[in-house]
């Protein structure tokens, strides 16, 4: 029987009593797996279905073109960021936002482990974790802004430029990005609450040019709502 550690991203309620996962896996990247009888009156493992909680499943072998059967999940490590509303509307957020954009990743060791360093930097209360955990996503891809010691950001080449090329990249957004882009600790930069909004906003118009097929997710308005 195979074994597999996972982030839940989503799940999808299918028929009456049974759901479709999907996760961010540390050996197979993102999969998605058959649980049956969830909804049954029951079962008391449907409380664990929580957006980015670190699970461990055991799956039944794979018989045709189908997705695999989970026979059974446990939690591996249980933890508060639900009982916090900023600290939810993050998780909220980057669960819909990697759900949307990793459909196609395979296995990543240094996402997966990025992805718990995150997990633990909400639980310390690190509010503006998120934007920083998707700075270091494109690091992981490939796909980050090169350090060419110029001011301002060109989120469509991906360089800085001595002149001011996209509205929003201006100096104190471009300025945050050089920071955290230089940082051996990014985490724990502050940036400053007046500019995070437009921070977020800027990181969403650099995926948009960088990252193929990308999706903004749909919890952005949320969460933009929350932090205002």
């Amino acid at each position: 029987m195979n074994s597999q550690n996972g982030f839940l991203l989503s799940y999808i309620k299918y028929g009456e009593n049974d759901a479709v996962l999907h996760c961010f896996t540390e050996e197979e990247g993102f999969q998605s797996y058959f649980l049956k009888g969830i909804y049954t009156k029951k079962n008391k493992k449907k409380a664990l279905l929580l957006p980015l909680s670190k699970l461990n499943f055991s799956l039944l072998p794979l018989r045709g073109n189908g997705i695999q059967t989970i026979s059974r999940f446990e939690m591996i490590k249980s933890n508060d960021i639900y009982t916090d509303i900023r600290c939810n509307s993050v998780v909220f957020f980057i669960s819909d936002f990697l759900n949307q954009n990793l459909k196609h990743e395979n296995k990543n060791h240094h996402l997966f482990l990025c992805l718990e360093e995150f997990i633990d930097e909400l639980e310390n209360q690190n509010y503006q974790s998120h934007l920083i955990f998707l700075i270091k996503i494109l690091k992981i891809q490939g796909v980050a802004p090169l350090l060419n010691g110029r001011k301002f950001l060109d989120p469509e080449t991906g360089t800085f430029s001595s002149e001011l090329i996209h509205q929003i990249f201006n100096d104190e957004i471009s300025s945050i990005w050089l920071a955290i882009l230089s940082s051996d600790d990014p985490y724990h930069i502050k940036i400053p609450s007046s500019y995070r909004k437009d921070f977020l906003d800027s990181i969403l118009v650099y995926y948009h040019y960088h990252i193929t097929d990308f999706r903004i997710p749909s919890s952005l308005e949320v969460i933009q709502q929350i932090f205002e």
